[in-house]
């Protein structure tokens, strides 16, 4: 009977250590499990802070994306401004310019006219002078005397002598009181 209690008391011992194993491995396995839940409560307050720094640095990104784009927008809108500028100073100069030439233009024409009514005026003062210009024949003249004295030389006499071939036939033959017309000199 002591061996039949040996016995039992080892199968006994036998089959508390398979509880206390299998205890011991559902322990193990609970807290695992544990672990497990508490691994996954952690990552997913990981996440979840991981989340809103990711949701925080994207919405930085967002609004350094918008003051990026409206810094861009106010740069391009200053450059545009500062193009319309030059070219409106560009225009005005060129008006400017354009005003300075016709003022040139209309100075340089008004001179001209002057010029031209200068010109005009001393021809037909010319012409005045030259139609206005009588000499009368006296004693001893010639057409070759009078040319050399009026005209400043002798042999522009024939010059006298067209002149006046209303009343001279002869340019050997003039009389003394005739009116001569004499050409310019």
């Amino acid at each position: 009977m002591a061996k039949r209690k040996g016995i039992l008391s080892e199968a006994i011992e036998a089959l508390t250590k398979r509880d206390e194993v299998k205890t011991a491995e559902e322990a193990k396995k609970e807290a695992e499990a544990a672990t497990t839940k508490k691994k996954g409560v952690l990552d997913q307050a990981i996440d979840a802070l991981t989340t809103r720094d990711e949701v925080k640095a994207a919405e930085e990104a967002k609004k350094e994306a918008e003051a990026a784009r409206a810094q861009a927008a106010r740069e391009t809108a200053a450059r545009r401004a500062a193009e319309a500028k030059a070219a409106a100073a560009e225009i005005k100069a060129k008006a400017a310019q354009a005003q300075v030439d016709a003022a040139k233009r209309a100075a340089d024409a008004a001179a001209y006219r002057e010029k031209f009514k200068a010109d005009l005026q001393r021809q037909a003062a010319e012409r005045a002078a030259a139609q206005a210009r009588q000499y009368v024949v006296k004693s001893g003249d010639s057409l070759s005397k009078i040319a050399k004295e009026l005209l400043g030389d002798a042999r522009r006499w024939p010059e006298i002598f067209e002149a006046n071939k209303d009343q001279i036939k002869d340019p050997n033959l003039i009389r003394v009181g005739q009116e001569l017309k004499i050409p310019p000199k």
